[in-house]
């Protein structure tokens, strides 16, 4: 799914479902605790913390869905074309990044 049509289908789901958005600083301190909850779960089964016995049923893929949710709505009450700007940024990320990255000693 192109991110034009996540953007339509979160607008869709707020619009019939979640009264309206939520105030953008609402939304940016729930991105943040969204983040939070991806890295509790990546430093404790991925990094070197232990992985409490409640935590072992968090569902990581649900979680970075919750990221892009909220990061959906930021967009669309702010009025960014998330796939205009990925697009760019890919593409200025494949310009600078190409030769540095296959140029890194400590990639290989």
């Amino acid at each position: 799914m192109e991110l034009q049509k996540a953007q339509e289908k979160v607008d869709k789901w707020i619009n019939e479902h979640g009264v309206r958005y939520f105030n953008e600083l609402t939304n940016m301190a729930q991105l943040t605790e969204e983040v939070g909850e991806v890295a509790r779960i990546i430093a404790r089964r991925y990094g070197e913390q232990s992985e409490k016995e409640s935590d072992k049923n968090k569902d990581l893929g649900e979680e970075l869905a919750d990221v892009l949710f909220v990061t959906l709505c930021l967009a669309n009450q702010t009025g960014v074309n998330l796939q205009d700007a990925f697009d760019k940024k890919l593409d200025l990320k494949t310009k600078r990044d190409h030769d540095r990255h296959h140029n890194n000693e400590k990639l290989k």
